[in-house]
């Protein structure tokens, strides 16, 4: 990992077409701009990280998706039983 030490206003460039730039620095929280072509998707790493340990907990709890979907689809298709409905007694 390459660590850098900017100030407030500095930027850094990444492969020519990123811009990174220091915009606000308060307390311990650090704002920064990013400058990046549209096709460059920008992710915040704690979200992917979050994502992937879900993806990997469901992957590994051995639910069966597949007998899931299909005892929904059957629980659609049951006819409805209905209930008689109550009359106003005056």
């Amino acid at each position: 990992m390459l660590v850098l030490t900017r100030k407030l206003e500095e930027s850094l460039l990444l492969g020519g077409e990123i811009r990174i730039t220091v915009l606000g620095v308060n307390g311990d929280k650090v704002r920064l701009g990013i400058d990046a072509p549209r096709t460059v998707k920008v992710l915040r790493g704690e979200t992917v990280d979050q994502t992937r340990d879900a993806n990997r907990l469901s992957a590994s709890s051995g639910m069966n998706l597949a007998a899931i979907f299909k005892d929904a689809a059957q629980a659609m298709e049951a006819p409805r039983v209905e209930t008689p409905k109550e009359e106003k007694q005056d």
